[in-house]
């Protein structure tokens, strides 16, 4: 038996904050990141809305990016202390993230953080809090989907948290929040959008519910990513409904190594994060060369590019395809390897084996469509620290 899980309700389209006027509750306790929201109006806008509706309403503010475990085990505090029934998330996927982690440990104190690792493991929610996410980038779609990514800066790893239950109830698209997105972060955030897409489509859990929404985000972004990094506002609202789609088919038909590299090298180096985003985008060309080797992952890559226009057999039209995402990439001032990106080689050595083997271990493994080991996710890693073809 199979899945498909959505939130139960997703407002969008100007002015879909007003929504919030509406729900039915006592306490709201609204979780959010650093002072963007609040610059923009939004943060206000989102409290005012709650207080409209009758309900009392406590911050949670300054949710770092890439969102820690110590910050989870204090909103999870705070809530506990607050009692709220319902939980408003507003900001990227770091604050949502990490309010769903909060969420967690607030109906369950006598679970610990180290509980959430194993995938689909979960205990039932919703018996103390409702939880409502407002997204204001145009990539992770954390507010409609079953996963939350939180870092252990101990062990520099990234945890994908996953379970159903973490899925949103509400999920708000406003186009009027992703309006003033920086560059930098619409390239990365969209970028993260079109890796999702493409994981979900060839993924070993992909489904003829989840293809659909998949095909769609992936033929969107090529449509508008470009326009709405040149800030083109249709463009912008366009993007922010695909990274939506997109994220909706990865949540039912899960992700592949490109995500489980991403995860597993995003907090390791010393020379300082690489943005979740940027990661998916360096190593997207990398894992599609290396899946294309088996039969239906092949054919499923080439559907994509065929969608886009391109011809050939399935092999031509895949390369095709993994040449246009490194056009995208150039675009968007993304470099083509780990090298050129900045990481020392010494380090990259000492940490190879490390590395590779917690991105086997990663929840986002699984349901990769080609099969990979220790060894030859090193020689991944290789690959995409140098620059080289993957022929393995």
């Amino acid at each position: 038996m199979k899945r498909f899980t959505l939130p139960r309700d997703l407002y969008y389209g100007d002015h879909a904050l007003d929504i919030l006027k509406e729900l039915e509750g006592k306490k709201a306790f609204v979780v959010v990141g650093g002072s963007s929201m609040k610059r923009a109006g939004f943060l206000d806008e989102t409290v005012n809305n709650l207080k409209e509706a009758g309900m009392e309403v406590k911050l949670f503010e300054n949710v770092e990016s890439d969102p820690s475990v110590e910050t989870v085990r204090a909103g999870a505090k705070a809530m506990t202390e607050f009692e709220p029934d319902w939980i408003v998330s507003i900001g990227g996927g770091s604050p949502i993230d990490a309010a769903k982690a909060m969420w967690v440990l607030y109906e369950h104190p006598e679970k610990s953080f180290e509980d959430l690792i194993v995938p689909f493991s979960f205990p039932k929610l919703r018996r103390k809090a409702k939880f409502c996410a407002i997204s204001s980038t145009s990539g992770t779609a954390t507010e409609v989907t079953a996963f939350s990514v939180i870092t252990d800066y101990e062990k520099g790893i990234k945890y994908p948290l996953a379970d159903f239950e973490i899925t949103p109830d509400i999920a708000i698209l406003d186009p009027r929040i992703v309006a003033s997105m920086p560059k930098r972060l619409t390239a990365d955030t969209g970028m993260d959008a079109l890796t999702h897409g493409t994981e979900a489509y060839v993924s070993l859990a992909a489904t003829d519910f989840t293809d659909p929404l998949a095909m769609k985000a992936i033929s969107m972004i090529f449509e508008y990513l470009e326009k709405s990094y040149n800030e083109d506002m249709e463009a912008r609202e366009k993007m922010h409904y695909a990274q939506c789609m997109a994220g909706q088919a990865f949540s039912n038909a899960l992700l592949g190594i490109v995500h489980s590299l991403a995860h597993k090298t995003g907090a390791v180096f010393s020379t300082g994060h690489i943005v979740h985003g940027y990661a998916n985008a360096m190593y997207l060309p990398y894992v599609i060369e290396y899946n294309m080797k088996d039969e239906r992952a092949l054919r499923r890559y080439a559907d994509i590019g065929r969608m886009l226009g391109f011809e050939g057999d399935d092999k031509e039209v895949t390369l095709k395809y993994i040449d246009a995402i490194r056009k995208l990439n150039k675009e968007f001032d993304i470099v083509n390897s780990l090298k050129e990106f900045g990481i020392k080689e010494d380090e990259f050595k000492e940490k190879l084996e490390a590395i590779a083997h917690n991105a086997v271990l990663d929840a986002c493994t699984g349901s990769n469509p080609r099969e990979i080991d220790d060894a030859n996710m090193e020689k991944l890693l290789d690959c995409i620290y140098y620059g080289k073809e993957v022929d393995f």
